[in-house]
Parts: structure tokens; C-alpha cells; sequence
């Protein structure tokens, strides 16, 4: 396989053809923002946190769908993304019910941890303020629409770790949901083996187990690598 050369914040590197900017930052050790990236399964681009400027192009493009070229420029910190990954940041938080002080991912909440880093103190937007509800009708596990962001790692980890097919996404825009089967209660599911993996997927606290009190509730990702670096690169990492 052919390897590209291209500059990514002023460092020349190599990668493969067909590699991502965002595999190829990071294998420089170049950290880009991401909250629907997932190892092991098929980036989406769906939260835009990871829009990079390519020199030459006008529009921001997505990171972790962008396949590197020859000679590609990349910036991928500049005070125009800064701004655009904080209002992003922002819109996240206005769309939903998303309070810390009363989740049970707060301190484990990786919107929370992005929203620290990125200084968003306050959020300038109006809140929607959304009735959502809850569903706990899983034996094991719990689905809290207020605090999901719909990054789709859960239907992915569901659909191409797992293999149940179980969440999807129901709805268009604001009124988009994760349902699980033709929209029916979790608990009630055929097709749900109770694995948990949309559960550690999840970098919020939408997916939880049942029983976790506030900031009590971890999710481990470190799971799903197992399973696939054991399954696509027969490797074991125990």
C-alpha cells in the first residue's frame, strides 16, 4: 500500500493511502478533538468536532472521514476551529438536558471533559429545555434521552461489535432519538443479548447501568478494543 506525505500542523508525516486524517494526527501523536469516533467501527462524522482546515478548500473538513492526499496542509488548531468546536460544544448542551451536578457520568462524561477543556463556561444559546423521558425498562440498563447527544457510537457498537442490531436512530433533526428495535421499550426488545456494549460506547451518561448514583457510573472502552483487536487483528491484549 502506497504511504501519502502530507503536513499537519507544520509536521511532515506519512500514511497510509487510505488512511483518515484523523488515524494519521493521531498516529503523529497529534490530538484532535472527536465525540462520535470510536475504535472499531465506522466513523460517521457526526458531532464535527474533529473539522480540520485543508489548505486550498474553504469549507472545514470533517477529520475522521477525510482521507489523506499527497501534499495535503492540515491545521488542526486555529482560532477559527477553536471557535467553531466551542459553539458546537455549546448547541450540545442547549439541545438536551445535559446537568453534571446530577448525572451519573459527571466526572466521567467525555462532553464534559471536551466542554472543560474548550473554556465554555456559559452557553450563549437558548436552552430547549426538551421533555424527554427515561426508559428503564431493561433489567440491566437504563437509556436517558435528556443526556444523549445522538453520537451513534451505541448503535454502531450494537450493529458491528456485537451483532444484535438492537438501537437505531428514530426521527429527523432536534426530535432524533435512539430507539431500540421498531421503537419499542429496551426491556421488551427480542433482539437485545444484554451484552452492554452500547452502554461502555456511550461517552455520556445516556447509557447507564441500573443502580449507578450520581458520578458513579464509568463507562469501559477498553471492553470493546478487546473484542475487536482480538477479532479483526487476532490479538489478544488481556
Amino acid at each position: 500500500m502506497a504511504a501519502k506525505t502530507l503536513t499537519i500542523d507544520g509536521k511532515q508525516i506519512s500514511a497510509f493511502e487510505g488512511a483518515t486524517l484523523l488515524q494519521a494526527a493521531e498516529e503523529a501523536g497529534i490530538k484532535i478533538p472527536t465525540l462520535c469516533h470510536m475504535e472499531g467501527v465506522y466513523d460517521v462524522s457526526a458531532c464535527r468536532l474533529c473539522l480540520v482546515e485543508v489548505a486550498g478548500v474553504s469549507k472545514l473538513l470533517p477529520a475522521c472521514t477525510t482521507r489523506v492526499s499527497e501534499g495535503m496542509e492540515v491545521t488542526t488548531d486555529s482560532e477559527r476551529l477553536r471557535k467553531y468546536r466551542r459553539m458546537i460544544l455549546e448547541l450540545l448542551f442547549a439541545e438536551r438536558n445535559h446537568v453534571c451536578a446530577v448525572c451519573v457520568s459527571n466526572g466521567h462524561c467525555e462532553l464534559q471533559t471536551l466542554a472543560w477543556t474548550h473554556g465554555m463556561d456559559h452557553v450563549r444559546f437558548d436552552y430547549r429545555s426538551p421533555r424527554w423521558e427515561v426508559d428503564n425498562t431493561h433489567p440491566r440498563y437504563g437509556m436517558d434521552h435528556n443526556r444523549c447527544i445522538l453520537c451513534t457510537r451505541c448503535v454502531r457498537a450494537c450493529w458491528h461489535i456485537e451483532g444484535a442490531g438492537t438501537k437505531n436512530v428514530s426521527g429527523r433533526g432536534v426530535n432524533s432519538r435512539i430507539i431500540s428495535d421498531l421503537n419499542q421499550p429496551w426491556g421488551s426488545s427480542d433482539t437485545c443479548t444484554s451484552c452492554g456494549k452500547c452502554v461502555d460506547a456511550c461517552p455520556t451518561g445516556a447509557l447507564f447501568s441500573r443502580g449507578s448514583s450520581v458520578g458513579e457510573m464509568e463507562h469501559d472502552r477498553q471492553k470493546l478494543e478487546f473484542i475487536v483487536t482480538a477479532r479483526e487483528k487476532k490479538q489478544w491484549i488481556a
